[in-house]
């Protein structure tokens, strides 16, 4: 029985106390008091001499059962940087003079800081305590592994660039409101690269004729920009002698997906003109639907599909409408038409939807406080492949990769619907002012 303080008695406990059971992994587990009996797991742990260094990296997993230690990648963090601690606070020689460890104990919180921002390992602290002015690679020589990159990229390099645009729109079909529409693109990218820090450069053109892109936001790990790509506003007046590319951005990337940049344009038209007007007679709702492609957008779509809603009405009965392309799917049971327009619309560049829906029996629909009476709306969905309505692309051929290995390069981009709405026009619709956007 051991003995604490003033003989306070204290279990014996063999997991813990028995002196043959020497701990030998660098990572224990700490049970907490108080209900639950909750535990931390793993805690790393560094011992030299008195000194106890700790850390609790994060596990992306499910509790039980537990991982095995050398699949945490976050481990591998936590003991580089606890390693690089004890470097830091000890020096070679292991031990330090109390003068001098309470020196480098007190400079600890702002090595911490540039070292390991927001609790993330950037790279181990620099040994026999010296307090870094910056963390960053020296330029020239050998590049040491920064722990942030749990290994490096073996086997074929590939990088992958993908550029989305979406398209917001609010169209009320009425000569005292405007429709609205905006474009937001981003650029997403995976480089997979030999190399601790490899450099890479991604460049957006335009079209000649092409609006220049506003409200550039780049990723941190963009090394240099030209001031005149980040200068154009969309809440400024449209400046002609505004920076239209071609936008470099040079890089060099962390391991994971990330988005290197995001943009709005200003576009002329939206891709999908409509005109709903919803008109109550008796026991039914008349409706009458037309939608205009625009000729400028590729007729060539993944999915096109104008959902179309009915708030506030007991079930549908029977429903007969017609549509002039495409196909007409009934939910009764979520009061609900799907009209799948599919991946073209006619050579007219033109589909329309005319019919009555009944509503019939005691059983309420689903309700909606802000579609009452005949205020109602079409919300569309759609995407179209290797098209962005601002013209922006990536050429394949400027990726540029500066690696051992020659990469494979992949680029993607696309257009997809983002809150796409049609109102209906002999009903009142809510006036949207969200949205930066060109008009009628």
């Amino acid at each position: 029985m051991h003995t604490h303080g003033q003989d306070r008695p204290k279990p014996y406990v063999e997991v813990r106390d028995d002196y043959a059971r020497q701990h030998r992994s660098p990572a224990v587990e700490l049970r907490l008091d108080g209900p639950g009996g909750r535990t931390l797991w793993p805690l790393l742990t560094v011992t030299q001499g008195a000194l106890i260094l700790a850390c609790l990296p994060l596990v992306e997993a499910p509790p039980e059962p537990r991982p095995p230690l050398p699949s945490l990648a976050s481990v591998s963090q936590g003991l580089a940087l606890l390693s690089g601690l004890q470097d830091f606070l000890c020096g070679p020689g292991g031990k330090p003079e109390p003068d001098v460890l309470a020196s480098r104990l007190a400079a600890l919180p702002s090595v911490l800081l540039q070292v390991c921002p927001l609790g993330r390992p950037l790279d181990t602290p620099p040994p026999a305590g010296s307090v870094p002015a910056a963390v960053a690679p020296s330029p020239g020589g050998a590049q040491k592994q920064p722990a942030w990159k749990a290994g490096v990229h073996r086997g074929r390099a590939v990088v992958s660039v993908a550029l989305t645009e979406k398209v917001r729109s609010m169209q009320y079909g009425k000569s005292s409101q405007q429709d609205i529409w905006d474009v937001y693109g981003m650029v997403m990218c995976k480089c997979e690269v030999e190399g601790v820090l490899p450099n890479v450069t991604v460049t957006l053109t335009l079209p000649p004729n092409g609006s220049p892109l506003q409200d550039i936001l780049v990723h941190p790990c963009v090394t240099s920009l030209d001031a005149s790509i980040l200068t154009a506003c969309s809440v400024d007046e449209n400046d002609c002698s505004a920076f239209s590319g071609p936008y470099k951005f040079p890089f060099s990337p962390p391991l994971e997906l990330f988005r290197l940049c995001s943009y709005t344009s200003q576009v002329p038209m939206p891709p999908i003109l409509g005109s709903y007007q919803l008109k109550a007679e008796e026991n039914h709702l008349k409706a009458n639907v037309v939608l205009k492609l625009h000729e400028s957008v590729k007729n060539s779509f993944e999915y096109c599909e104008a959902h179309i809603p009915f708030f506030n009405q007991n079930l549908m009965g029977s429903v007969e409408v017609k549509v002039s392309s495409g196909q007409l799917e009934v939910s009764k049971e979520k009061s609900l038409l799907v009209w799948v327009l599919g991946q073209k619309f006619p050579k007219s560049h033109e589909a329309a939807l005319e019919g009555t829906v009944h509503f019939s029996g005691t059983v309420a629909g689903p309700t909606d406080p802000l579609c009452t009476g005949l205020t109602a709306y079409i919300k569309l969905y759609f995407r179209v492949a290797d098209f962005t309505l601002s013209g922006c692309c990536v050429d394949q051929h400027s990726v540029q990769v500066y690696s051992s290995a020659k990469p494979r390069i992949v680029t993607t981009r696309e257009l997809v619907s983002s809150e796409y709405y049609i109102w209906n026009s002999t009903g009142d619709a809510p006036v949207s002012s969200g949205a930066v956007t060109a008009s009628h």
